[in-house]
């Protein structure tokens, strides 16, 4: 009988590499992860939107297949398991809210002997507590994977990608800086995606203390911190290849002003976050330095 699998779910934070920390856990070989990195089904659920959802699945799910023609022989197989995967998913999605059986079958679907399925996807760390306490306790081996990378810079990677999103390559720097002035102003949608103190808080309440691994993303793209991760998840070490980035966004570099506003709205959670761990990597200190400076 092949044993079930340990479900990771890693819940963020925004653009602190968790598309970079996917990429390598689909990769390792006792890993069985769809090609949808971010499910968003526990949020989906919350706000009740699986109806826009699904629409905006079978919208990629029709682009893809327009693809298939035009496609080399290797990328129309890559092409098919992403539409297999959209179909399945889309499926899950029109079944009755909260029907966990669909979302755990779902991640282990196409799993030989892999020991461990996930879902990667960030925006569960904004969820209530009550809804990470169903996800820890939603099947028998549940792991969560919370990163943290240096705030201002998860913010301006943040805006970054939003103001691409946006705008053309003439307006994006004007973009940037409108996002950057409603960021600064409190969104409360940025500001919960970059609360570290508020999700640690909820973590660390609802799910077991070896269940739980936290994670500079700084760390966490080294070798001591992919052995951690491995051994985290009860897997063999793999190699790394470190240089390689997902989605690091358009470049556009802050203005000093910028960066200085920056530091001064996310000093809480520099304060809250060193609390908890004394030993901060490189480039939250130095941001904290510039801030007593």
């Amino acid at each position: 009988m092949v044993q079930a699998p340990v479900i990771t779910i890693c819940v963020g934070a925004t653009k602190a590499g968790t598309s970079w920390v996917y990429q390598q856990m689909a990769a390792h070989p006792d890993c069985e992860f769809r090609t949808i990195k971010e499910l968003h089904y526990f949020d989906t659920l919350a706000a009740g939107s699986a109806d826009k959802r699904i629409q905006k699945l079978r919208g990629e799910k029709a682009l893809l297949k327009q693809r298939l023609a035009a496609a080399s022989v290797t990328r129309q197989i890559d092409l098919q398991r992403r539409i297999a995967d959209l179909r399945d998913w889309i499926s899950v999605l029109s079944q009755p809210p909260a029907n966990y059986e669909a979302y755990r079958h779902f991640l282990t679907k196409g799993r030989a002997a892999q020991a461990v399925v996930g879902d990667v996807t960030p925006a569960y760390a904004t969820l209530p507590e009550a809804t990470l306490r169903r996800i820890a306790e939603m099947s028998e081996d549940v792991r969560i994977l919370y990163l943290m990378r240096d705030p201002v810079a998860r913010m301006w990677s943040h805006v970054r990608m939003l103001a691409l999103r946006k705008a053309d390559d003439a307006g994006f720097e004007r973009a940037a800086a409108t996002i950057f002035d409603t960021c600064v102003a409190k969104d409360p949608l940025m500001e919960a995606r970059g609360d570290y103190a508020g999700a640690l808080a909820k973590l660390r309440a609802v799910v077991r203390q070896d269940r739980l691994l936290v994670m500079f993303s700084e760390e966490l793209m080294t070798a001591a911190g992919m052995a951690q991760l491995w051994q985290f998840l009860g897997l063999a070490a793999v190699e790394t290849d470190f240089s390689v980035r997902v989605f690091e966004g358009k470049p556009l570099a802050q203005t000093p002003d910028q960066r200085a506003r920056a530091r001064a709205a996310l000093w809480p959670q520099y304060e809250q976050v060193a609390l908890a761990f004394p030993t901060l990597p490189v480039a939250w200190r130095n941001s904290m330095k510039e801030v007593a400076a």
